[in-house]
């Protein structure tokens, strides 16, 4: 698989990267568009050999003008093509005009196209809608979009499935679900979460060979998380080297929550973890892993000699909704500790809001809508304005859980690109908030803990996954594979 791009783009900035190619160093639109064109014929050419009859779906913009360039040169290479237009080609202008005129003069035709149009082709190429999208999509590209869904042959997206905002990874209103689609000039953000995971299929991607110079005239507005190996431990290293992780929570009929945290610190590597829960479950709650401390804990008055031993708190699985709960969360934000705040402790803090520099925040999309009084729609169509907002008004790191999690800090956005539909499960939040805690504890940046921490955790999701399917997957499951991961 082709080893993908870090730096990721907002539509605006793509098109810039455009211009400046054009305006600047003289590579004509046209250009660009053919070694598109190119680049997506050697894709389907590699991936699908067998597929002689190609359908080809073209709009009305430039989008339209890749898909005109793929067909002449299919045509050229001997395929069966056949172009489904849902604008005239022959009122395209500027280098979507000339694209449908050269496959025109290479002597090839059009279909037009019908709503009830059945797709008989070996495979198609969607070229309907470009990444400018910002509207949802209706009339015959909506149509258009419902037939190459319909149809059970191989979709290749040109720069992005049609229908799908590459700023957000929203859907708008239908989208075209792709197996491989072929980025162009500048990855686009939209392609790593939300709606996108349903989408995309394989991602592959082109710069066109612009100059990398042209790169350097902006910040990229987000990147993909990769992989930091962790650094060797010293061969005199000792558990209070490790630092020592507070797990607060296990309210009645929780308690599994604190454990679940508890063993993933450990399992991450800290020296020491506590647990401080309800006297009732202080002594059942280690009975099957002896190494963590369990600390019955009545009211927040008997917590501040844990606290004092901290290395950093996890504050908030099982926690509760209760008194019980509210005073143990004022209890651990009156110390200047580090936390990570997940489950009940960010429903606690929806209700009063605090700012503070040395904390992570890991919400689902349910806890971002209370933390920012928005609908859960509302924080799902635009999952980085959504992780942003919530950094600039509670500080520290913002882990935004869900399909292409986001990691934000006060610079920009992380997106990890591991994970797995299995994880939609009871706990997994849970580990996730104990395996930054883990790291944290042994030393590493509130940001690298974040970023390393959702990434390992993804990722020894698929492992498990792997080894026996996303389906019944436990976040227990999870265990044997962190350990793995922080070693390797």
């Amino acid at each position: 698989m082709q080893d993908l791009p870090i730096e990721l783009y907002r539509v605006n900035q793509v098109k810039t990267f455009d211009s400046i190619a054009i305006e600047e160093f003289g590579i004509a639109g046209y250009e660009l568009m053919t070694r598109a064109g190119l680049f997506i014929l050697n894709t389907i050419k590699e991936n699908y050999p067998d597929c002689r009859n190609w359908a080809v779906f073209c709009g009305g913009g430039n989008n339209g003008g890749d898909g005109y360039v793929v067909a002449r040169l299919a045509l050229e290479a001997g395929m069966n093509v056949s172009v489904y237009p849902v604008v005239d080609g022959a009122t395209l202008k500027g280098d979507a005009g000339l694209a449908f005129e050269a496959y025109t003069f290479a002597g090839g035709t059009c279909k037009p196209f019908t709503p009830d149009c059945a797709v008989t082709e070996d495979l198609i190429v969607d070229a309907l809608l470009g990444s400018g999208l910002d509207r949802p999509v209706t009339g015959s590209y909506e149509k258009a979009i419902e037939a190459i869904n319909n149809s059970s042959c191989p979709v290749i997206a040109a720069d992005i499935p049609s229908g799908l905002n590459a700023d957000t990874g929203k859907v708008m209103g239908a989208a075209v679900k792709a197996d491989y689609t072929v980025s162009l000039v500048g990855l686009k953000q939209g392609l790593f979460t939300g709606d996108a995971a349903d989408f995309c299929g394989t991602i592959l991607f082109s710069d066109l060979d612009i100059p990398h110079q042209v790169y350097e005239r902006q910040a990229c507005s987000a990147r993909r998380l990769m992989r930091v190996p962790f650094v060797k431990r010293s061969r005199c290293a000792h558990k209070g080297k490790n630092g020592h992780v507070l797990i607060v929570g296990g309210d009645y009929g929780f308690s599994g929550a604190a454990r679940l945290a508890a063993e993933a610190a450990l399992r991450t590597g800290a020296g020491l973890v506590s647990v401080a829960t309800r006297p009732e479950h202080a002594w059942t709650l280690n009975l099957d892993r002896p190494e963590i401390m369990c600390h019955g804990i009545a009211d927040a008055y008997q917590l501040s000699e844990r606290i004092k031993q901290a290395s950093v708190i996890v504050l908030g699985p099982g926690l509760g909704s209760q008194l019980w709960g509210r005073s143990l969360f004022d209890a651990v934000l009156q110390s200047d500790k580090p936390i990570v705040l997940d489950a009940d402790g960010l429903n606690f803090l929806s209700r009063a809001t605090i700012h503070r520099d040395n904390w992570v925040l890991t919400p689902h999309p349910g806890e971002a809508s209370r933390l920012l009084t928005a609908s859960i729609a509302a924080i799902e169509a635009d999952r980085f304005y959504a992780a942003s907002e919530m950094q600039k008004a509670y500080g520290g790191l913002v882990v935004l859980k869900g399909a292409g999690s986001l990691v934000a800090n006060t610079k920009d956005i992380a997106i990890s690109p591991t994970g797995n539909p299995g994880m939609a499960t009871g706990g997994m939040g849970d580990v996730l908030s104990g395996v930054i805690g883990g790291l944290i504890a042994q030393g590493f940046s509130l940001q690298e803990s974040a970023e390393q921490g959702v990434y390992i955790h993804g990722l020894a999701a698929d492992l498990a996954a792997q080894a026996g399917g996303e389906r019944g997957l436990l976040a227990r499951d999870l265990m044997p594979y962190l350990r793995r991961l922080v070693n390797e």
